[in-house]
């Protein structure tokens, strides 16, 4: 037809396309349409060469190899594809899709040694000393991402590159690889280890670790992504009890009880998900929690712990199991399923994620109970 909006019409409601020749992936109706009002200029069509079909529950799967006969120019275009459909509405539609080039004919790879990649470290490690933080920047390809060491704000451009080192060398730093692992790929390399600074600002000596992933980019091998973090077992966790996790659970509790949803969205963490009971909508910053709070505490809800199991990780923990509700403008008592994930911040445990869900036998009916091995009667001694 080479009408985009009908070929958008195929696809799900949530349908995902991650098309053949965009790096863009298209996730609404909009997009997906704005995507084949270029490629029907080609006047394409398709034919399955080799497919490999899935069938489940409300969905099937069909993945392989097609060909493209481009109208508007004679080629033809072989390419890898995934189709997963869903029954929706009525009728199957593209939930998933994804295009790809077949891959064994897309370039020709610069060759590269191990030392070599190696020294493309002495490259970085030399504009360091040069204290300019423009040089430094130049060492990163287009796209480059650097997470760095010592801020949580990702760097994904050159002046977000410029601005970190534009602090960071002022500290006269210079690196020296302890250890490391080398991958090498098409016109992509990885080097991953240990490597330490001084700094000699300070003369202090810090270790960390790296990964650095490199890609031939106009000519040069350039950073595409840097990743360093600091030495995780020396950082030391914050000590809590099975116990004292339990009783965070109380604080949360009695913040509802002050039928304040600002003092409870203040129990959540600066990067909190909560996935509440009574709302689709996950809530993943301040405002939203506070927001599904307000119409919550209207019903005067105060929350008892039933069943609980603790598990404490370094600066993590988590209580998951079950909770009752007693609604005080109603006097209804409402049971659901819990789990809180709380984090260390800023001198506090806090809620990163609280995920709330209502019993699920009471609408999908009971499930078979997990056996429970019956104890052996004691002999008894006559």
């Amino acid at each position: 037809t080479e009408d985009p909006k009908k070929v958008a019409d195929r696809y799900a409601s949530a349908g995902v396309l991650l098309p053949t020749v965009s790096d863009v992936p298209r996730t609404d109706y909009a997009a997906i349409e704005d995507y084949f009002v270029n490629f029907l200029k080609l006047k394409p069509q398709g034919t399955i060469l080799d497919s490999h079909v899935t069938i489940g529950q409300n969905w099937c799967q069909d993945v392989g190899i097609y060909e493209f006969a481009m109208g508007a120019t004679g080629k033809k275009v072989k390419g890898r594809y995934s189709f997963i459909y869903v029954y929706e509405n009525g009728e199957w539609k593209i939930n998933h899709h994804h295009s790809s080039i077949m891959p064994e004919g897309i370039v020709t790879a610069e060759p590269i040694t191990d030392t070599e990649v190696r020294s493309l470290f002495d490259l970085w490690n030399n504009a360091l000393a040069t204290k300019d933080p423009e040089q430094v920047a130049r060492r990163y390809s287009k796209a480059g991402v650097l997470l760095p060491t010592v801020s949580d704000v990702p760097r994904t451009d050159h002046p977000g590159i410029v601005d970190y080192f534009t602090n960071f060398l002022k500290l006269e730093p210079q690196g020296e690889i302890e250890s490391g692992n080398i991958i090498v790929g098409t016109n992509w390399c990885q080097d991953a280890g240990i490597y330490e600074f001084t700094l000699g600002a300070t003369g202090d000596k810090v270790k960390g670790r790296y990964t650095f992933v490199y890609v031939f980019e106009d000519g040069e091998w350039k950073i595409s992504q840097h990743h360093s973090s600091v030495m995780p077992e020396g950082t030391k966790p914050q000590p809590i009890t099975e116990e004292e996790v339990g009783n965070l659970f109380y604080l949360w509790n009695s913040a509802l009880a002050t039928g304040d949803p600002d003092a409870v969205a203040k129990r959540y963490a600066s990067k909190a998900v909560l996935l509440p009971t009574v709302s689709d909508v996950p809530r993943t910053d301040y405002e939203l929690i506070k927001d599904y709070f307000v119409s919550f505490l209207t019903k005067q809800p105060q929350g008892e712990i039933l069943e609980s199991n603790i598990t404490i990780g370094h600066n993590w923990c988590q209580d998951a199991g079950i909770y009752e509700f007693t609604m005080g403008t109603t006097g209804d008592k409402v049971k659901g399923r819990y789990s809180f994930v709380y984090v260390w911040e800023d001198g506090q445990w806090k809620i990163s994620h609280h995920h709330s869900s209502v019993m699920p036998e009471a609408f999908l009916g009971p499930a078979p109970k997990p056996a429970v091995k019956e104890e052996e009667p004691a002999l008894s001694l006559v």
